[in-house]
């Protein structure tokens, strides 16, 4: 049985011996790793070797930061397979699926290749007489991220490389239930030449949560995960003086227009839905089908989620894996039994579903609902899991206000021809990222990635021009330099230029 364990100032290390708990594989249920799990004096061990790391990374040239980026950037792409196998065996997902996530994630470290144009900072030449101005930013210290299981390699990508590129050390506590992802990462970065203690993981749940929370070691936070422990996390950390990015939950609608292409908006549709069985803060969960768009919608909606085909992520030709744990499993199918009860039409129901050689996976089926309202727990919830619902509206203003009233605010998507729909839609939706006839619009690395509403607590989103913002602080420098003959007065008034 491996033991996964922490790696901290360039090395693996079993910590403080606080317990160890199972990683399984999705696919067959099985066990197939103890992970080791850290406290409080793991998380003073990983910040003091990046407080030291962090003396001599915060001084070294743009040149060597950008040059170990592109390094990492490299490696990422020779072991793309290799690291996507070691998500689809911990998380379930596909390997194309996951290659896909680590190609994201790849993004930012590109973004991060070229910060050397994105810190220069500005200059003003003699705004007062004989006087400059110019500023620069400069790293924080030691920073954190608390990043969940749903994707293992970009989320963190998201964070770390824009902290490291930018002078930080970091400290990353990855999901338990699919963590060896970050201990492959930290052995990329060694090899890329990124110095010990730069990079450190501590594996772990609560624990290890709240001593990254309180210590006063760590000058900010990132976190991605649900919007309840969103709040705990920016309440804990902003209490404890700590900056703080923390992303919450979805519930992400997609808007169907009568004079959208059908067969296109429901291929897109459902891929967006049921792609990585669902678990993804940006899935498709909510189809609103708008007027005389809705039964044909629901018609090839249908026939478009019996085509899914589920099966172990490391198979050729799976499109959809299992969910990631026996309890998500449970929760995803009482959902959709759940949901008819409360009156849902169940269209496709997969419930049950046992794939061949795999019994005791946690496999579920591709659900489709129609005629929910609102009211349902199944409109109200983040199902996390392969269920789409379909809420049916009179008008694109009324599937606007729709969307408007329900309290996350994460990811929405229009599918139309008409470029005014579109315009409105884009100006009126209270959602922070939006897709036209795109499902899961998540921007590229040189734009930010966030919410607004519930699924953005705080006001700073993730990598981008925002993370750079994030992870750095402003220097404002004025200069003056007179000839040793020249007489300034100085004022005991408040001073001005002139």
């Amino acid at each position: 049985m491996k033991t996964i364990q922490h790696w901290i100032n360039g090395a693996p290390t079993p910590g403080s011996a606080a317990g160890t708990q199972p990683v399984f594989n999705p696919a067959t249920g099985a066990e197939q790793a103890q992970l080791v799990l850290g406290g409080a004096s793991d998380v003073d061990t990983a910040v003091a070797a990046a407080a030291a790391a962090f003396e001599t990374w915060s001084e070294s040239s743009l040149s060597q930061r950008t040059q170990v980026m592109f390094n990492f950037r490299q490696l990422l792409v020779e072991h793309e397979e290799e690291l996507g196998r070691i998500i689809s065996a911990e998380h379930g997902k596909t390997v194309d699926d996951a290659r896909g996530e680590i190609t994201r994630g790849r993004e930012v470290v590109e973004f991060a290749c070229g910060l050397g144009d994105v810190l220069k900072g500005a200059f003003s030449d003699q705004v007062s007489r004989g006087v400059d101005v110019h500023n620069f930013r400069r790293p924080l210290g030691v920073v954190a991220g608390i990043t969940p299981f749903n994707f293992p390699a970009m989320v963190p990508l998201w964070m770390h490389p824009i902290a490291i590129a930018t002078g930080n050390t970091f400290l990353l506590k990855p999901s338990e239930r699919d963590p060896s992802a970050a201990n492959f990462v930290a052995g990329l970065y060694q090899r890329a030449g990124l110095p010990d203690g730069v990079f450190n993981v501590v594996h772990g749940g609560k624990p290890a949560v709240d001593a990254i929370l309180a210590h006063p070691g760590i000058k900010a936070v990132s976190f991605v995960g649900s919007t309840p422990i969103a709040k705990y996390v920016h309440e804990t950390a902003t209490a404890h003086g700590k900056r703080v990015q923390a992303l919450g939950g979805a519930k992400n609608h997609a808007v169907v227009l009568p004079d959208a292409d059908l067969e296109f908006a429901a291929n897109h549709i459902t891929a967006g839905a049921y792609g990585s069985a669902g678990e993804r803060c940006m899935a498709v969960s909510v189809a609103v089908a708008v007027g005389e768009a809705a039964d044909g919608l629901v018609e090839v909606l249908e026939r478009k989620a019996r085509e899914v085909r589920v099966g172990p992520g490391d198979r050729p030709g799976t499109d959809m894996g299992p969910l990631v744990t026996r309890a998500a499993q449970e929760r995803v199918e009482n959902a959709v039994g759940g949901a008819a009860v409360q009156g849902a039409t169940v269209v496709v129901d997969g419930r049950g579903l046992k794939v061949e050689g795999h019994e005791e996976g946690f496999f579920t089926g591709p659900s489709l609902l129609d005629h929910v309202t609102t009211e349902m727990d199944a409109y109200k919830e983040e199902l996390f899991g392969p269920v789409l619902a379909i809420v049916r509206a009179e008008s694109l203003d009324q599937a606007i206000d729709l969307i408007n009233a329900n309290p996350y605010g994460n990811g929405t998507a229009l599918f139309t021809a008409s470029g005014e729909a579109a315009r409105r839609f884009q100006r009126k939706v209270d959602v922070g990222m939006i897709g036209v006839n795109v499902p899961v619009p998540v921007p590229m690395s040189y734009y930010s990635f966030g919410g607004w509403k519930d699924s953005l607590i705080g006001d700073s989103p993730i990598h981008g021009p925002e993370g750079i913002r994030f992870y750095t602080r402003p220097k404002v420098v004025t200069t003056r330099w007179p000839r040793t003959e020249q007489q300034v007065n100085a004022g005991f008034n408040f001073p001005t230029s002139s």
